[in-house]
């Protein structure tokens, strides 16, 4: 069978239609509508599954924020402001007459990144970086969801209790100051208004100041990473997300894992399948592997 997997990001849409062998046999993307009211929502999504629904024989969505009986909850209202309780199956399933199921983004890569570790590892952690902060948790060989959808939203931990503000509400949560926004957020003189990306590419000609955002957000994600260890004893984190495949930001993270007790050390690695592991995992949960 094939599915049409749809990855709804804060800053991108993604759709792939996926046969049972986990192969993309086409894929779109288009930006997530700057708006970010239902309506534009609605008619980026229709646009988007146009051209590729007629080949599926279903749809799996995977979605940043919490997903409860196929709604979506905006934990952090920033990263999709008004979109609270959004009828995200029900909308997919009125654009294409398919069988719809709805999972977190993070949840759904970290399940297709427990498969591409090929049963090496019974228990294992998802972090994704990039314009939040989000995971999903395997323990035993199985996706830990929660009975509210809220399990594996790590990055609403706290990391500085004096920290900037959260879009959830919290103060100080490691998503304030890892993710990209959080790292655009506190760049000020030359660097204000500069978004991740250029922030990355300005540490790389030698900004000092950009550097340290940078080194900032790895020491944060360091430190969450020996609390999740210490609540799982997951023997391996994956880490994805577009600030966290970001060139030597994983080896800065690691840098700062080291200098934690052993006992609140793992394996870390890059996510296999990059920027598709959310469409890959949907794809494989419609699939019921």
């Amino acid at each position: 069978m094939t599915t049409l997997a749809i990855d709804i990001g804060g800053t991108k849409l993604a759709a792939a239609l996926v046969d049972d062998a986990l192969n993309l046999l086409d894929r779109r993307e288009l930006p997530t509508p700057a708006s970010q009211t239902p309506d534009a929502l609605r008619a980026a999504l229709r646009t988007l599954v146009a051209p590729l629904f007629p080949r599926a024989d279903r749809v799996a969505i995977a979605s940043t924020g919490m997903i409860r009986d196929g709604m979506l909850l905006a934990i952090n209202p920033q990263n999709l402001g008004g979109l609270l309780n959004f009828p995200l199956t029900e909308t997919l399933a009125a654009i294409t007459g398919l069988p719809t199921l709805a999972v977190n983004d993070a949840q759904a890569a970290a399940w297709a990144e427990f498969h591409a570790l090929g049963g090496d590892y019974r228990d294992m952690v998802f972090l994704t970086v990039s314009t939040g902060v989000g995971g999903g948790v395997v323990l035993d060989g199985k996706l830990v969801c929660g009975s509210g959808g809220l399990a594996g939203h790590l990055g609403h931990t706290l990391a500085d209790p004096d920290g900037p503000m959260c879009g959830c509400g919290r103060r100080g949560c490691v998503e304030a100051i890892a993710s990209g926004r959080g790292i655009a957020a506190a760049a000020q003189g030359e660097l204000a208004g500069c978004d991740a990306k250029a922030i990355f590419l300005r540490a790389g000609e030698g900004n000092e100041q950009a550097a340290q955002l940078i080194h900032r957000s790895a020491q944060a994600l360091a430190r969450l990473i020996a609390d999740v260890k210490a609540i799982t004893d997951c023997q391996c984190v994956v880490v994805g997300g577009s600030v966290g495949l970001a060139k030597g930001y994983l080896e800065q993270v690691e840098t700062y894992l080291a200098q934690e007790p052993a006992a609140y050390q793992v394996r870390l690695q890059p996510a296999h399948y990059r920027h598709d592991a959310g469409l890959l995992g949907a794809a494989l949960l419609a699939q019921g592997d």
